[in-house]
């Protein structure tokens, strides 16, 4: 059998995981083999938490509602069903939003679903 000289193919590989290393800490961006565990570490927690982020917002997104409406003396889950029922179709990023930048606008909100019907 042949002898496979796999300089450049082998080099290539070890320097395409030392760049995605660049900015660990030590060892762990100069030496090949720390260098690829802590990559595939950080791949595989970055994939997670991409998903992770866009529960982290709506969960901040209903903390900051809640707390709105409260100050108003309605839950969280009275003005949401109070919107459903009233065929508001309003996000909770945009909720959120107005809470905190737009009183007088959330405050309108509030008065259209307690309003008895």
């Amino acid at each position: 059998m042949t002898r496979v000289k796999r300089g450049n193919v082998a080099r290539k590989r070890r320097k395409k995981i030392l760049k995605l290393a660049k900015g660990f800490r030590g060892s762990h961006s100069k030496l090949f083999r720390t260098a690829n565990q802590q990559v595939m570490k950080a791949l595989r927690n970055s994939y997670r938490d991409r998903r992770k982020r866009k529960r982290d917002f709506r969960r901040l997104w209903i903390t900051r509602i809640n707390a709105a409406a409260r100050q108003h003396g309605i839950s969280y889950s009275k003005l949401m069903g109070g919107l459903k029922r009233a065929d508001i179709q309003i996000n909770r990023k945009m909720l959120a939003q107005m809470a905190v930048l737009d009183p007088s606008g959330f405050q309108k909100v509030i008065e259209t679903v307690a309003k008895p019907s």
